[in-house]
């Protein structure tokens, strides 16, 4: 009787929710096909909230036991295909494969699955909830979705018909669905698969990282211990490449299997979601107050952050234009359906590299994508054979492809070999990778490839000091030009920005001391007023809400925008080598406008903006290439060292002074004006 009342629950529910309808629809595409299959399968679509609230029972069958459930409703469909005359060739009730897709689970402990916390709780093969990270991903194989197999005596009954039909369930191996050794029930002959009745699908694996698990690749732990593993996803039939590499996900399955000798848990997807994390309501009262206060001006409110930003690593004042250009390439993260070429790549040349790389551990761990990459493993993608036997070739996500929507921080450029260099610039160019899989390697007939895109930003830097480089240094260069010549060319014309961080004015002497100094007799202290008042939790809220700001040009600014662009592409163009700015400068300089202004916490790119990335651009210009017309000195962007509000009034006089430059520039350089040949010098 209660089976009976759950068969009621669950064809209340299907006309209710309009799976009844559904199921008529997909009953008809195997009606037209006049083909005879074993295996008729079934997606229904199940809202435990609405079943518990029609009929607890059912309800608890859906979420605990739902392999019991999924036959409650293939009776009922059963039922309903005999009464209705919907499907003529089907046989017997074994041939229809009901799936049941939930859309949720219970928002209650006992139904996630984290591999973070101890004791785990996945002895019952019912439904769970996990999310994280694709780390991983196979090739698509083939499986056998259903079979049919006869009894070998031909005097038997169950020689003829559907009574023996097996298919696949969550947690089964292929040797579970078709084998040689399966007996009949009624003369106990060997059973035979009727081959031609084959039924297969598609089948892929993925491994999956908690989210908690990204702090081993940021560079910290925050001294405490914690477990790191991987989850193995099966995703079968419709789901097969619906998951990316990188990207995050929900996913609601059912444990398949343990792997004791690697502790790997397995997992059946039954259903998969894209987690989209919540965006912040606003900023920090501390960064409003200063917002209101600088209001007057379009470029003191990004003069302060750079100034007093990340003063845990260095004293506020030094490193400016630095720690400028990573707020800005911070702003410019995010998974927002963005351009690849919004990213803002930033290679630094420095003396200092252990400083240098302190201020890039912690910039990027102020953002939820912020990979360190460890030397001993590979930036982009690699192919190997899969651990579970399946025959298909396993692909390794490789940091690049981990740090989607945000930062990949490869360190010292001399740390990678030559062959890995030759791979960086090509993503740098193309913003993307391919993985090629031979198939002669991997026992396939063909050979494959497949194509990730690049959805990250790359920070680097380079050791000026090393004694290759110095042995290395070139005789002479062109007027503020710098000496790159120990790194390929195309590399460092790759790279949005190029940042010199010898100068002294980026790092006095005597602060930096007295910071290092104070560090070390009190390491955990908050040595200035600037980091009690912005704490690295309010840098973290406003870089948060910043990168998801919608950004639209004023025409000013698109104006600004091409003129320059033109009339720069004009000085830098020589008869031997052509122009020296490629296409992809102008969506550079349109990236780097759009950072000042999210910044800025603005919804629209100014002029002002637009001058700002121009000198951030033909600063980077001017170190690869050396000196032009638009003469751009290294410190334009912060002339002054003192900071207080006189300081940043003369400031905002000086770009003001820059701007009507740029104006004049853009007006006697752009196509159409004459240009004297000595001024591309």
């Amino acid at each position: 009787m209660s089976n009976l009342k759950m068969k009621e629950a669950a064809l209340v529910y299907l006309d209710r929710s309009g799976g009844l309808q559904k199921f008529i629809d997909d009953c008809k595409y195997y009606s037209d096909s006049k083909q005879s299959y074993a295996v008729y399968r079934f997606n229904i679509l199940i809202n435990p909230s609405d079943v518990v609230e029609l009929d607890p029972e059912l309800g608890n069958h859906i979420l605990h036991h739902p392999l019991k459930a999924a036959q409650v409703f293939q009776s009922v469909c059963f039922v309903a295909v005999k009464t209705l005359s919907l499907i003529g060739q089907l046989q017997t009730e074994t041939q229809i494969n009901i799936v049941l897709k939930l859309t949720h689970l219970p928002p209650l402990s006992s139904y996630v699955l984290d591999l973070c916390e101890f004791p785990f709780n996945y002895a019952s093969q019912r439904f769970y909830m996990m999310q994280g990270i694709v780390i991983a991903m196979t090739t698509v194989t083939r499986y056998t979705r259903g079979a049919r197999f006869l009894c070998s005596d031909e005097a038997c009954p169950f020689s003829k018909g559907f009574q023996y039909i097996r298919v696949h369930v969550p947690g089964a191996t292929e040797s579970a669905t078709v084998r040689n050794d399966f007996l009949c029930n009624l003369c106990s002959s060997s059973l035979q698969e009727d081959r031609k009745f084959r039924v297969l699908g598609d089948k892929q694996i993925v491994e999956i990282i908690t989210t908690k698990a990204l702090h081993v690749f940021q560079g910290y732990s925050k001294n405490q211990p914690f477990r790191f593993q991987t989850f193995s996803i099966f995703l079968r039939d419709e789901l097969v490449n619906k998951m990316k590499m990188g990207s995050e996900y929900k996913i609601i399955g059912i444990p398949a299997c343990v792997k004791t000798s690697q502790t790997a848990l397995c997992v059946e997807a039954n259903s998969i979601t894209l987690y989209n994390p919540k965006v912040p309501s606003g900023i920090s009262d501390n960064f409003r107050c200063l917002l209101s206060l600088t209001s007057n001006s379009c470029w003191k409110f990004t003069a302060i952050l750079a100034n007093i930003f990340a003063s845990q690593i260095v004293p506020p004042g030094t490193y400016n234009l630095l720690k400028l250009c990573l707020l800005m390439s911070l702003v410019q993260t995010g998974d927002r359906n963005k351009k690849l070429e919004d990213c803002l790549d930033i290679l630094i040349v420095t003396s200092d590299t252990l400083l240098i790389d302190r201020l890039l551990n912690f910039s990027m761990n102020l953002i939820s994508r912020g990979i360190h990459h460890p030397v001993s493993t590979e930036v982009f993608p690699t192919v190997s054979r899969n651990k579970y036997g399946t025959g298909a070739v396993s692909i390794q996500a490789g940091s690049a492809l981990l740090a989607k929507g945000g930062i990949c921080f490869i360190g010292d450029l001399a740390s990678h070999k030559k062959d890995k260099l030759e791979q960086l610039q090509s993503v740098l160019e193309s913003r993307s990778i391919t993985a090629y899989i031979p198939g002669k390697k991997f026992g396939e007939d063909i050979d494959q490839q497949m194509t990730f895109p690049i959805q990250c930003s790359f920070w680097s830097f380079v050791d000026m000091d090393s004694s290759s480089r110095r042995n290395a240094q070139k005789t002479s260069t062109l007027i503020g030009q710098m000496d790159c010549s120990s790194i390929p060319v195309n590399l460092v014309e790759a790279f949005v920005l190029l940042v010199n961080c010898n100068e002294s004015s980026c790092h006095p002497l005597l602060p930096t001391v007295q910071h290092t100094l104070k560090k070390a007799t009190d390491p955990e202290g908050l040595l200035y007023l600037a980091s009690k008042q912005f704490t690295t939790e309010d840098f973290e809220k406003l870089l948060a809400f910043a990168k998801n700001l919608n950004i639209e040009f004023s025409l000013e600014a698109e104006r600004m925008i091409h003129g320059y662009y033109l009339a720069s592409r004009r000085i830098r163009t020589d008869s031997i080598y052509g122009s020296k700015l490629s296409a992809s400068a102008l969506k550079c300089l349109v990236s780097l406008s759009e950072a000042h202004s999210r910044l800025n916490l603005r919804n629209k790119v100014l002029k002002e903006d637009v001058l700002i990335a121009v000198l951030l651009f033909e600063t980077s210009l001017t170190l690869k290439y050396g000196a032009t017309v638009f003469c751009v000195a290294p410190n334009a962007l912060f002339p002054f060292q003192q900071y207080n509000e006189e300081y940043l009034e003369q400031r905002d006089l000086f770009l003001t002074q820059c701007q009507q430059q740029l104006q004049q520039f853009i007006a006697t350089c752009r196509p159409g004006t004459p240009v004297f040949s000595g001024d591309a010098t």
